[in-house]
């Protein structure tokens, strides 16, 4: 961008800044470049041609457009995103914003019936409108995109069904379970973060147009109408909330940022369970890289940058937070930070998503090993306390002398199965050779056969609802 020869940026004078009337010279040049939005507010053109639809029936039915002029605007924003769709839609080093290029082009299209569109609309409430209608698509997406990798749980939860794998405390050994529970888990895990976006979208839907600027409009527009036209269940009651407010974002990305946690999670857990030291699993090739300098390596990146991305999703979330804490109402010109950040941690959840579903689906487990740390770690200790409670003993003396019964067992270099019915009896009584039936993993599994236990019919239940949420978030 260049100064003409009084002064002034070429910006001053051009059509696709929508103020300035009242200056007597156009913006400094590195004023201008700070406020030049259209390297990103760009991805809202789908939204914002959308409300321009709206708006131009609006016009119609007050009587600031004919009916042709009607017409022919409706037949320009058509052509104008069919431009969009292309890539081929003629921005200018001078276009301010999205808003203002679009009215540019339509100015350059219909000379003076392209300029009456800006009538009572501001870009405050237009801004808002667009954001909250990509806002809307953006949970839609996200939720469907969680029920392809809850599907690749479901999937996975099914074809192991019956396989025991060792349960973690603190990253211990706790207690036998079967794969597919834990496999599951990431299924309600997944299905909470639905959730949040559900109801994100079910708060942000509702339209500002006919807000203004703050106060309202004074040429008769009905904002209820604007609503129906563009499929929002409601409209904002509150002008000045409805152009100031960008909670709708923040709650968007505060659900981004809690799947991306339990995203990251899943991605540490894939990564301990493919070490060698777990051996749980093999991550499939088409989703692990190499070492540029070692042979033999054979690392899980994709749950590695899924793990990391998570920052990114999270410092979103905390930037915008940042933007909106002290802002006085009505609209302030950092709402112009909002974009970007939900932008940003969406399209980043788009990458995520589809990639961590494919390393879920690629998984090959080891059944034997996952089957002998199932028990390891003296795993079925808890199940020998709960047998003594079972024959009158208080869970209090139960738990000391199954503490006992461990650490003899240490000493000998055993787990709980190796220990001779001399050496439990000594300890206690009622430690007898009856005991050893509590020391079956399979039995110990199924046992815990409550609604929400890891026994295998509980499992079998628990699969069915699993299914069903899968497909309710894929549609």
């Amino acid at each position: 961008m260049t100064d003409d020869i009084d002064g002034t940026s070429e910006a001053a004078t051009d059509a696709g800044r929508l103020w300035g009337g009242r200056f007597a010279s156009g913006p400094d040049e590195a004023a201008w470049a700070l406020g030049v939005s259209t390297g990103f507010d760009r991805h809202l053109w789908r939204q914002d041609l959308s409300g321009s639809a709206a708006h131009t029936h609006e016009l119609h039915r007050i009587g600031v457009l004919d009916t042709d002029e009607r017409d022919a605007m409706l037949d320009a924003l058509g052509r104008c995103a069919e431009l969009f769709a292309s890539g081929a839609f003629p921005f200018l080093a001078t276009d301010e914003d999205v808003h203002g290029a679009i009215e540019r082009w339509l100015v350059e299209e219909l000379g003076p019936l392209g300029g009456k569109l800006r009538a009572g609309r501001s870009r405050n409430d237009q801004i808002a409108g667009d954001l909250r209608l990509w806002c809307r698509d953006a949970c839609d997406e996200l939720v469907a995109l969680i029920g392809e990798l809850q599907q690749a749980f479901v999937e996975q939860a099914d074809v192991h069904l019956g396989w025991h794998a060792p349960g973690y405390t603190h990253l211990q050994r706790g207690q036998p379970v079967l794969l597919s529970h834990h496999l599951l888990a990431y299924v309600w895990m997944l299905d909470r973060d639905a959730g949040r976006l559900r109801d994100a979208r079910e708060r942000l839907d509702e339209s500002t147009l006919g807000s203004g600027a703050l106060a309202g409009q004074t040429l008769g527009l009905d904002p209820e109408a604007y609503a129906a036209h563009l499929g929002m269940a409601r409209t904002s009651p509150n002008s000045i909330d409805a152009v100031a407010s960008r909670d709708f974002a923040l709650e968007l990305l505060a659900a981004c940022a809690i799947l991306a946690v339990t995203l990251s999670r899943l991605g540490e857990e894939i990564v301990l369970w493919a070490t060698s030291e777990f051996g749980f699993v093999r991550v499939g090739d088409a989703f692990s890289t190499g070492s540029s300098i070692m042979p033999q390596k054979r690392n899980p990146d994709v749950a590695e940058l899924v793990r990391g991305k998570t920052g990114r999703v999270i410092g979103d979330l905390v930037g915008l937070l940042t933007t909106m804490k002290a802002l006085p109402l009505a609209y302030d010109r950092d709402l112009q930070e909002d974009k970007e950040p939900v932008f940003d941690a969406v399209a980043t959840l788009r990458l995520v998503l589809p990639a961590i579903t494919g390393t879920v689906a690629s998984l090959r487990f080891d059944r034997d090993r996952l089957a002998a740390a199932s028990v390891g770690g003296f795993a079925l200790a808890t199940d020998l306390a709960e047998e003594l409670v079972g024959r009158g003993v208080p869970f209090r003396e139960a738990h000391e002398i199954v503490g006992e019964v461990v650490r003899v067992a240490e000493e000998r270099g055993v787990d709980l199965d190796g220990l001779e019915a001399e050496a439990l009896a000594g300890i206690h009584p009622a430690l007898d050779a009856a005991v050893a039936t509590r020391l079956d993993p399979q039995q110990a599994i199924d046992r815990r056969d409550a609604v929400n236990g890891t026994a295998t019919v509980s499992v079998r239940r628990q699969l069915e609802l699993a299914r069903a949420a899968a497909a309710a978030n894929t549609g």
